[in-house]
């Protein structure tokens, strides 16, 4: 699959924006401060293709990019910690219950979670979800170049376990910051895609 032929193709605010033309979407999902715009800048090679920020909860809409004209990534919106008004949480609580339940529109699972904590409640539930549809998951253990390797070896067993992962669900420690990962993530892509 050729990464540098990517293009930004949709922000869905509304379930009448979501794209349903037959490809497969990859859904990119974790919380607001998790890194996933740096993960899909290090997937793609580009820098500033998803935008990242420094304050987390930037992206409020469903962001669809389109890689070779085979399969979506689907960026959606953190949850968890955003700092956003009790009005914008409510919609975006929509947008992603909307989007959730057209099933059919979702291929597979990329669950980024922060490699240097366990796992939050909210990660385990979106785990779960994917699992419960039968979606193939990818968890990218991510900020994996912020931890020693003791930390490492006592994390990734932890993120399994609170995750409720088995041997089918990918693991991957990933590091936007350098590339650590990248591969894995690319053919678990490719997989999906077909």
């Amino acid at each position: 699959m050729n990464y540098n032929n990517v293009k930004f193709v949709r922000s869905a605010a509304a379930e009448k924006d979501f794209i349903d033309d037959g490809r497969k979407q990859i859904v990119f999902a974790g919380r607001s401060n998790v890194g996933k715009s740096s993960v899909i800048n290090r997937l793609l090679n580009r820098k500033n293709f998803a935008r990242a920020s420094a304050t987390p909860g930037k992206t409020a809409h469903i962001n669809y990019f389109l890689i070779d004209e085979r399969v979506y990534l689907a960026d959606l919106p953190g949850y968890g910690y955003a700092k956003v008004p009790d009005a914008e949480k409510l919609r975006w609580a929509k947008l992603m219950e909307s989007y959730f339940a057209r099933t059919d529109l979702i291929s597979a699972g990329v669950l980024i979670v922060d490699a240097r904590h366990k796992p939050t409640a909210d990660d385990a539930m979106m785990a779960q979800w994917f699992k419960s549809v039968g979606c193939p998951l990818a968890v990218l253990a991510n900020k994996a170049d912020k931890c020693k390797k003791s930390e490492l070896a006592a994390n990734v067993p932890l993120i399994r376990e609170t995750l409720g992962l088995d041997e089918r669900d990918e693991l991957i420690v990933f590091s936007a910051e350098n590339g650590e990962g990248r591969g894995r993530l690319a053919a678990f892509i490719e997989e999906t895609a077909g």
